[in-house]
């Protein structure tokens, strides 16, 4: 998708944009991690129940609302391997499912070049895009936190962007150097997609 297309695209009121390869490293980090903590195996993420949960903790409200997911990915990794459906060309790009409490989810997944930089390209262009869009009212990015200048790239791309307007938020495993965004913790959200529960965690 270059630029051109993207800008023809009709967003929805609701966007959620996340680094795929990265959400499937720490689903992979967490299983490791409380497979050894609580003796038991750690099934793969649901990976619906996961957007559901990212848009709550965006501050979606009850409704029959429309949000669009765009899962970004290096080229040469066709699937998820930490999360169920995995395969982004046949079991997610293009495929929508709905939600009893929030209404409809449209997934798109978009393949970039091997290169991180090359992901964060297309990560800030579709950013400074949907920042310049009405009709979108609330972002949900997910970018990788932990590697290259990804994080502070999108926080230099929302530096323009109004919260009030648009209600930003962007979630990584800890806090960051703030932005002019919300932040919240990617963690919780995949705990729960992953099966892990709070009273296993006392």
């Amino acid at each position: 998708m270059n630029q051109q297309e993207a800008n023809k695209i009709h967003w929805s009121e609701n966007v959620i944009i996340a680094d795929g390869d990265y959400i499937d490293y720490v689903a992979f980090q967490l299983s490791i991690q409380f497979e050894r903590m609580l003796g038991r195996r750690i099934p793969k993420a649901d990976l619906s129940k996961w957007i559901v949960n990212i848009a709550l903790d965006g501050r979606m409200r009850e409704g029959n609302h429309e949000t669009q997911v765009v899962l970004l990915h290096e080229g040469q990794n066709i699937e998820l391997q930490n999360f169920i459906p995995a395969k982004y060309d046949n079991e997610l790009n293009g495929q929508a499912f709905k939600d009893d409490k929030l209404g409809e989810f449209i997934i798109n997944c978009i393949a970039t070049g091997e290169e991180i930089s090359q992901k964060d390209d297309v990560m800030d262009d579709l950013l400074l895009m949907l920042t310049q869009h009405d009709e979108v009212k609330r972002i949900m990015v997910i970018p990788n936190g932990e590697e290259g200048e990804s994080y502070n790239r999108v926080r230099a791309a929302l530096r323009n962007a109004d919260d009030e307007k648009q209600r930003i938020t962007v979630f990584a495993m800890q806090p960051m150097q703030g932005g002019n965004f919300k932040q919240e913790i990617l963690g919780f959200s995949l705990m729960n997609a992953l099966g892990i529960r709070a009273d296993e965690l006392k």
